[in-house]
């Protein structure tokens, strides 16, 4: 049987795509190239689906969340705060799970930052 190898790309429409993929890039530190190509880091993935009414996302009519690994969740979240994104106060903290924190694009799309556990 055949499977997916990973995670191909992930698309979102915005008011202005330059502005937004320049976020991304300057601000994430998504290290996109001038196709949006970027050669993550190996790591887990996680692929999970919710309620069609839960909160977690935010604006109830985004449908998707894409959750980025980080590895210092704190300095990150400092990080976009220096850049006046629009962070949550909110930071999870789920044993053997890892770290969670949340910050909107100026697009208005809640992504999720992940810490996985040490080792």
């Amino acid at each position: 049987m055949e499977h997916v190898l990973g995670l191909g790309g992930y698309f979102l429409r915005a008011a202005d795509p330059d502005a937004l993929i320049a976020w991304y890039r300057d601000v994430l530190g998504v290290d996109v190239d001038g196709h949006g190509l970027w050669q993550q880091e190996s790591g887990p993935t996680v692929l999970a689906t919710f309620a069609a009414d839960t909160d977690y996302f935010g604006d109830p009519a985004q449908q998707t969340m894409v959750n980025f690994r980080v590895r210092d969740l704190d300095a990150m979240l400092a990080q976009l705060r220096r850049h006046g994104a629009a962070v949550d106060e909110d930071v999870q903290d789920l044993d053997g799970v890892g770290r969670f924190g949340w910050v909107s694009d100026p697009e208005g799309n809640r992504i999720e930052l992940w810490q996985p556990p040490a080792g």
